[in-house]
């Protein structure tokens, strides 16, 4: 990249790191082509992109950002990294990343911000088995739910034998 493509690269990712509602910082080292690829189809599913950024890069538009600092340590970012930024629900990138990551043993999580906390790698793998926020959310309304529908097979218990009786005495 020349010098004017890093400005304007950099200016651009700053934007997305400043709208995205999760920003996860992995390390794809190892990882073919076709793994990426695929990676990367299964985020955009879930409204989330992996972008493959130099470390010097992402220090700077994390700077200009104002993202935590212990994501943009000088020890975090070493190595072959990749980020990955959620602009809808932000845990459903972790779940697609954590399912990949134990049928394919990469990539690795190393830090990252979930609407604006910071985590760290085990914060993650923890946030990775978690349930979509869809999910979450039926199983609150599904409790919530529970006691009316054993009302309601109570209450229409009672009634079905309130008209078996009524229909035994009418027989009789």
């Amino acid at each position: 990249m020349i010098k004017e493509d890093k400005k304007i690269f950099v200016e651009n990712l700053t934007k997305e790191l400043k709208t995205a509602k999760s920003i996860v910082l992995v390390n794809y080292s190892g990882m073919g082509v076709k793994a990426q690829q695929d990676l990367k189809a299964k985020l955009k599913a879930v409204d989330a992109k992996m972008v493959v950024v130099k470390n010097t890069l992402l220090k700077r538009a994390g700077e200009e950002a104002k993202i935590d600092a212990g994501v943009m340590k000088d020890e975090v970012l070493v190595g072959q990294n990749a980020l990955v930024i959620a602009n809808g629900d932000p845990i459903a990138p972790l779940s697609v990343l954590g399912q990949f990551a134990k049928e394919f043993e990469i990539p690795h999580f190393r830090v990252g911000v979930v609407e604006g906390t910071f985590q760290d790698e085990a914060s993650l793998i923890r946030l990775s088995n978690l349930p979509g926020k869809d999910a979450l959310l039926s199983q609150v309304l599904g409790s919530l739910m529970s006691p009316l529908y054993a009302l309601t097979g109570t209450l229409g218990g009672n009634l079905g034998k309130l008209v078996y009786i009524l229909d035994q005495k009418a027989k009789s």
